[in-house]
């Protein structure tokens, strides 16, 4: 027997789909639950404070040295105290994260990210200034008794400020920053609600907090802010206009860190944010093509495989109803906000094969190249 558990109450229960209702009443605002994977949920609205119960809660797990996946605007993240090695390790091993990669700390402001940094370049005053709280991710020197572990070891430490009230209402109640980086296994697709969370990590993290679907819907821009330049690591929910409207910026160009190697930035290695389905990249002329193709393989059983497509506009008549197809907004940001969600719910379809349709060039859509290009990797 699993229990769903309300704030102030438990109630016997074998476990049920996710965030299930007692059929004898509503849940309460605020209520928490256990998912069909083990994890404990609590439920939050937009409107989060410090004193709402599931906010509560996830601060007395926090204290308690655990784990709580929590939604910010861009993807679920996986929540630790970012000063404490050993919740740190917990947040390593239920991602199945190499240690030399990063995570970034999460704090309410620019006050926060400085007393984690052993220097403050002007650049990054510049950019908190104007793009926190919000998606953006800036590297900085680390301070000396931030800890190794939340930096792969590297001198460096990754800090960012969130907009999303249920994050912001945590550090706020915490009173201390957060390390959290996306509470899913390590290479696979980032969470975008709170049942991906309990779908990847299931009772490897202690408490979910479900608020809702993220906005942003991909991971945050990361920049690089010691070397005098503003260097962006990983391209994301900012572009690289709005960054070069307010500072110069440059893209890092350079081979992928090798297993093993240290990191500055989460999101480097040549594969990441990949579905359980095989994805394929085709160009906008051969899309259609490539998924009558893939649905040639051998799929489960021996049987046909069972194929998504994933376009920008209404497929021709040849893409008939074996297929599952999702339509993307045409615009770049749009197109963002569904990518991740899109391939969630191809691999929950039960496909075997994703055949995407590329994307434009140009540098409104190169954080939606950067995904696609680790996820068929």
């Amino acid at each position: 027997m699993a229990s769903v558990w309300y704030l102030g109450e438990v109630v016997p229960r074998v476990v049920v789909p996710w965030l299930s209702l007692l059929p004898s009443r509503p849940r309460p605002a605020g209520a928490a639950g256990v998912g069909a994977a083990g994890a404990a949920t609590a439920r939050s609205d937009g409107a989060a404070t410090a004193d709402d119960p599931a906010i509560a809660e996830a601060v007395r797990v926090l204290r308690g040295g655990g784990l709580v996946a929590f939604p910010t605007e861009t993807v679920y993240g996986l929540g630790a105290r970012a000063l404490d090695p050993s919740a740190i390790a917990r947040v390593f091993a239920a991602k199945g994260r190499p240690a030399r990669h990063p995570l970034i700390a999460h704090v309410m402001d620019e006050t926060g990210a400085r007393a984690l940094a052993a220097a403050w370049p002007y650049a990054a005053s510049i950019l908190a200034r104007a793009f926190w709280p919000g998606p953006l991710t800036i590297v900085v020197p680390r301070a000396p008794h931030v800890p190794g572990a939340i930096a792969g070891g590297a001198d460096s430490v990754a800090v960012r400020a969130p907009a999303h009230p249920v994050a912001r209402a945590i550090l706020a109640a915490l009173g201390e920053p957060l390390a959290a980086p996306s509470a899913n296994r390590y290479q696979s697709l980032s969470p975008v609600t709170a049942a991906h969370v309990v779908k990847s990590l299931g009772d490897a993290v202690d408490l979910v907090v479900d608020g809702g679907p993220t906005t942003e819907g991909i991971e945050s821009t990361v920049v690089d802010v010691r070397g005098g330049d503003v260097v962006v690591l990983r391209p994301g929910a900012i572009d690289l206009a709005a960054l070069r409207a307010v500072v110069p910026a440059r893209l890092h160009h350079a081979e992928p860190p090798a297993d093993g190697e240290g990191r500055a930035s989460p999101g480097m290695d040549a594969r990441h944010y990949a579905p359980r389905a095989a994805l394929i990249l085709a160009g906008a002329g051969d899309a259609e093509r490539a998924a009558i193709d893939a649905r040639a393989r051998p799929g489960k059983d021996g049987a046909p495989a069972k194929v998504a497509l994933v376009v920008r506009a209404e497929p021709s008549a040849a893409i008939d109803a074996s297929f599952v197809v999702h339509v993307l907004p045409a615009d770049a940001k749009g197109y963002e906000r569904s990518l991740f969600a899109t391939l969630h719910a191809a691999d929950d379809a039960g496909c075997d094969v994703v055949v995407v349709e590329a994307v434009p060039d140009g540098d409104a859509w190169l954080a939606a190249r950067d995904r696609l290009a680790r996820a068929r990797a």
